[in-house]
């Protein structure tokens, strides 16, 4: 290791940088741009990763969304266009038969005039009950959302969303505990809640189940229902068990694919999970490989100046240098090079993703969030680029002590 710390191998390589400067500079843009890209598209991939977190993370993601519709066949005397009206008593019947079932909510709505004082307008109100908040957590402004008491007690109190808020109420106005008319019915504001890039419903208003039954006489028949699994559950074959027991509960035919709708939260996460996992794999590949052709092209440049340098090395050997000497100094040009361009790749990928963040990062509705990547692989990453410069240093240098020192000294 003494070459390490030997004064005349550094000038010597420091002499053979600057004789070639042009082309010291271009392999070394070439191994950064391969590093480059890569902390680039690394951090890049995390920020999309976060941005699909921060837009799913408030949902339940082993939840299943059934509600009925019409049927296409007919079956056992009813004929084709009958409506699958979903009721409380189905809820309690795939509960009975599908014990991986943790929980599940049902909901009413309909479309109501809603005022507050001279402001007034038509909103979606829906009867949802507090378990609401547990399938998508509610990214609440002010207050709180719905609770068990407001449905045991059938509570006049509701919850908006932001827009609708903004629509009844002037600006800054602070909405919790004043009223609004639903239906000629005043209702207490507890609680104002801010929507996210991706919602489960286009509520406006959200009252207690319970109340909404009251005050619509809605009965037993609910619109639509979500159904949230245990962990662990195959939410795909759950969503066919229970769509096949709403079919026999309600005499449709089992092979009537357009009697339920449903939405499969679980099985569109996967693909989003798969789709994620899909990028990462392409992001290594497309950085590894140009770190590759990188430091491949070290190598070449390398022995191009083997070539150019064989009358200086036959010199150093007729002088007394060792083969070993010779290939020390190729195999650390090699590692100066890789190492020098390898941190600069890194810095200037660095700088990329903090001017991405910057720009996209504070978006409410980003698609990438915090674009960074881990410490312990951009080290890994370095000492790989250093390594891989070494292995390739040695090949030029392999050559070079090959050199005979009369043959060389014959050159012109």
């Amino acid at each position: 290791m003494k070459f390490l710390f030997d004064k005349d191998t550094w000038q010597e390589i420091y002499g053979a940088i600057r004789k070639n400067k042009g082309r010291t500079a271009i392999t070394i843009i070439g191994v950064m741009w391969g590093i480059f890209l890569l902390v680039t598209l690394l951090g890049a991939a995390r920020g999309v990763e976060n941005g699909f977190n921060r837009m799913f993370g408030s949902f339940a993601t082993n939840s299943v969304f059934v509600w009925g519709r019409a049927t296409s066949m007919p079956f056992k005397g009813f004929q084709e266009g009958k409506r699958v009206r979903l009721t409380l008593s189905d809820i309690d019947a795939i509960e009975q038969e599908l014990p991986e079932i943790m929980m599940t909510v049902p909901r009413i709505s309909t479309n109501s005039l809603c005022s507050n004082g001279f402001k007034a307008g038509t909103f979606e109100v829906f009867g949802d009950y507090s378990e609401l908040d547990m399938v998508q957590k509610k990214n609440l402004v002010y207050g709180r959302f719905l609770n068990k008491t407001d449905i045991l007690e059938k509570r006049k109190v509701c919850v908006l969303e932001e827009e609708t808020y903004k629509q009844l109420f002037d600006k800054d106005e602070y909405p919790i505990g004043t009223m609004i008319k639903i239906n000629d019915t005043n209702f207490k504001i507890v609680g104002i809640y801010k929507k996210g890039a991706v919602s489960i419903d286009s509520a406006e208003i959200h009252i207690g189940y319970s109340i909404f039954q009251q005050l619509y006489n809605r009965g037993e028949n609910i619109d639509y229902m979500f159904v949230t699994a245990n962990e662990g559950t195959d939410i795909v074959q759950l969503e066919a068990d229970i769509k096949l027991l709403l079919k026999n509960i309600h005499k449709v035919h089992p092979e009537d694919d357009r009697a339920l709708g449903s939405f499969n939260m679980g099985k569109e996460m996967e693909k989003v999970t798969s789709f994620l996992t899909g990028m990462q794999f392409m992001t290594w590949f497309i950085g590894i490989a140009t770190l590759i052709a990188g430091v491949f092209a070290i190598g070449n440049i390398l022995l191009i100046t083997v070539k150019e340098r064989t009358k200086e090395i036959g010199v150093r050997r007729a002088l007394g240098a060792t083969p070993r000497d010779i290939r020390n100094q190729i195999v650390m040009e090699s590692v100066f090079l890789t190492s020098i361009a390898g941190m600069l790749g890194i810095i200037f990928g660095g700088i990329v993703l903090v001017i991405i963040d910057s720009l996209v990062g504070d978006e409410p509705d980003a698609f990438m969030v915090n674009p960074t990547i881990n410490i312990p692989i951009v080290l890994i990453a370095l000492v790989t680029l250093v390594t891989l410069g070494t292995l390739i240093g040695l090949i030029p240098a392999g050559i070079a002590t090959r050199i005979k020192p009369i043959e060389a000294l014959r050159e012109e």
